[in-house]
């Protein structure tokens, strides 16, 4: 059975207070623990509560009892995390690695996480452990940064890649957010990795329908999304590739409090997704809940059904 909980961000920060320092945590050695009554948290978009309620089906199936929490701030449900008031979070590879090593070794730390995903799963993986936490496999899918155009302009110009875009030689308005200037996947990124020849950043935001309107319409002719984007098609907009990976590996990977949540029967659970999940069904599963309007519970439980993952 499981049930949607509700905390205001003050108990939280109480609650995830009252936690080990990581000056004292022994989670390295620690044996790995198996609460029967899980916690699930989720970031509150849409994506990660589609992966937080498919973790819940998973792991109710497999015999654990679940209820979630929603936080809307890695700030506050890393703490949480931490603290065994959260056990089992979706997180993004290469986002969490950067993230963990900023508030371990300041802001001002060499990021960790890149587009190699054995070497980003290893410095997270380092990273993790002595706070208490254990990353599990990643699978398949993956939401990462990614650029569009409009369907028509591809045509035009037989665009499939960036490096077509890059070979191309066309001047490229870039809809983004006010950081692309300075990001190094993205501006930056695009003229050194792959040539492309920016003439300007129009600050409309990352994935925002004012960026699409923008691209559709010809104001633009590029735009700053990610990889799971639900309504590309609905703007007559298409991805290209990023086929020389300039991209960080944010793959999808179950983050879980190991003292309550680290045995062998919830990481079984969990990686039964892995064999499955895909980005282009992500994608999906955030149209239906976006788009059409359906409830991310109904939508995963019906893809759990669909791989023959519940009965």
């Amino acid at each position: 059975m499981r049930r949607w909980l509700a905390l205001s961000s003050v108990l939280l920060v109480a609650g995830c207070a009252t936690g080990p320092s990581l000056e004292n945590q022994n989670a390295v050695t620690a044996a790995p623990g198996d609460s029967h009554h899980l916690t699930i948290g989720s970031a509150g978009f849409t994506e990660s509560d589609l992966l937080a309620q498919m973790y819940a089906l998973l792991l109710d199936r497999a015999g654990y009892k679940t209820s979630f929490l929603t936080v809307a701030n890695r700030e506050l449900y890393e703490p949480a995390l931490e603290s065994g008031q959260i056990d089992v979070v979706p997180e993004y590879a290469a986002t969490f690695a950067d993230w963990l090593n900023a508030k371990t070794n300041g802001a001002d730390a060499a990021p960790v996480g890149s587009p190699d995903l054995d070497a980003t799963m290893t410095a997270l993986r380092r990273l993790a452990a002595p706070r208490g936490l254990s990353v599990l496999d990643a699978g398949r899918a993956v939401d990462q940064n990614a650029f569009a155009v409009s369907v028509a302009y591809a045509r035009a110009h037989d665009l499939k890649t960036l490096s077509d875009l890059g070979a191309s030689g066309l001047e490229v308005r870039l809809a983004a957010g006010d950081e692309c200037v300075q990001r190094p996947y993205c501006e930056p990124g695009l003229r050194k990795t792959y040539g492309i020849d920016i003439t300007g950043v129009d600050p409309k935001g990352v994935g925002t329908t004012q960026a699409k309107r923008a691209v559709q319409s010809g104001q633009d002719q590029l735009m700053l999304t990610t990889t799971t984007d639900a309504t590309l098609d609905d703007f007559g907009l298409v991805l290209l590739a990023d086929d020389k990976h300039l991209q960080n590996a944010d793959y999808v990977v179950p983050v879980v409090n190991r003292s309550r949540a680290g045995s062998e029967g919830v990481t079984k659970a969990l990686d039964k997704l892995n064999d499955v999940l895909t980005t282009a069904d992500l994608a999906s599963m955030n149209q239906q809940v976006d788009s059409w309007r359906r409830l991310a519970r109904d939508v995963a439980r019906a893809y759990l059904e669909e791989k023959g993952l519940l009965r």
